[in-house]
């Protein structure tokens, strides 16, 4: 057993279940600046989420804290994609290319930054300007964001979190913070799973590692889950940002 993983695990569990924006995009980075290779860190990732995050749906469910329909229309759009994309790694060889898989992972990051930064009333606003062009075309857009993430996750395991809730709040202005949370986490399963398993075909998953996190994640993410909607949002989200603003620079200047 190793101690950091197990409490990188807890910690990102509890703010996953709470939050479900963006805390999941540390453990990638942390694990990529610790040395472990960033294929392995990806897949790695993507394998533990699986797992970790089906606890965290649970408990919306049984909280009645989710959208089964909407996270529904996200995974018919973006568990398609991510086959797709482990297949093309596959094919090109490019899920072997440090190069590649850091400068995906920084970019990610950075916009996982941003979306973050946002705010929530900011998009909220944004989407009822545009209401009328958005509300008849809403269940194609959401499958289409459902495949931008499948590829984006696929690849660098980060924007199942903060991008995909972005997503649902423009998308969905009106529905709660804590049930796109739970709606957010629902869609997340499906897409780290086939993902997850894709990189476990591509040899890039450390099980050891996986189980390490798995160990503190999951009471993590129950813990979480129950205290979802009474965490400090903003004031969690821009302590989120700032940490992978600085992780996607870092890996950003290493890179380039």
């Amino acid at each position: 057993m190793e101690l950091s993983f197990v409490l990188l695990g807890l910690v990102v569990g509890v703010l996953v279940g709470a939050t479900g924006v963006g805390a999941g995009s540390l453990v990638t980075p942390a694990l990529a600046l610790a040395g472990v290779p960033p294929a392995i860190a990806v897949g790695t990732d993507l394998a533990y989420a699986a797992v970790s995050k089906s606890a965290g749906a649970l408990v919306h469910r049984t909280q009645r804290t989710l959208d089964l329909r909407v996270a529904g229309l996200l995974a018919l759009g973006s568990v398609p994609a991510a086959g797709l994309t482990v297949l093309l790694l596959a094919a090109t060889g490019a899920h072997q290319k440090s190069a590649f898989i850091t400068g995906a992972l920084a970019i990610a990051l950075l916009l996982t930054a941003l979306a973050l930064l946002g705010g929530r009333v900011a998009l909220a606003s944004l989407s009822a300007r545009y209401g009328r062009w958005i509300g008849p075309l809403r269940a194609p857009l959401t499958i289409a964001a459902g495949a931008l993430l499948g590829v984006l996750v696929t690849v660098s395991s980060v924007g199942a979190g903060a991008l995909a809730a972005m997503f649902l709040v423009v998308l969905y202005p009106t529905m709660p913070a804590v049930r796109i949370a739970g709606t957010d986490i629902a869609h997340a399963v499906p897409l780290t799973l086939v993902a997850g398993l894709g990189h476990f075909w591509l040899g890039t998953v450390n099980l050891g590692i996986a189980a390490n996190l798995l160990i503190g994640s999951v009471p993590g993410i129950v813990a979480g889950s129950l205290l979802a909607g009474r965490l400090p949002d903003t004031l969690v989200r821009r302590l989120l940002a700032f940490v992978l603003l600085l992780a996607g620079t870092r890996l950003a200047a290493a890179n380039f």
